[in-house]
């Protein structure tokens, strides 16, 4: 699970890199990076949920 932490923190700083190009300096290829990275994102914290609830049990 903590590899599994490690990769969402690393796309986060990437997505919130990527995101405040798009918002500060209007950067469009940044912007397409960022949409794909927030479904990356959106599968690994998915993956985390699933791991957390076995995990507690």
């Amino acid at each position: 699970m903590e590899k599994l932490v490690k990769e969402i923190e690393a796309l986060m700083g990437e997505f919130l890199k990527n995101a405040k190009d798009q918002v500060e300096k209007g950067n469009k290829a940044a912007g397409m990076r960022a949409r794909k990275e927030s479904l990356d994102i959106e599968k690994k914290l998915k993956e985390f949920r699933k791991i957390s609830i076995e995990a507690s049990k």
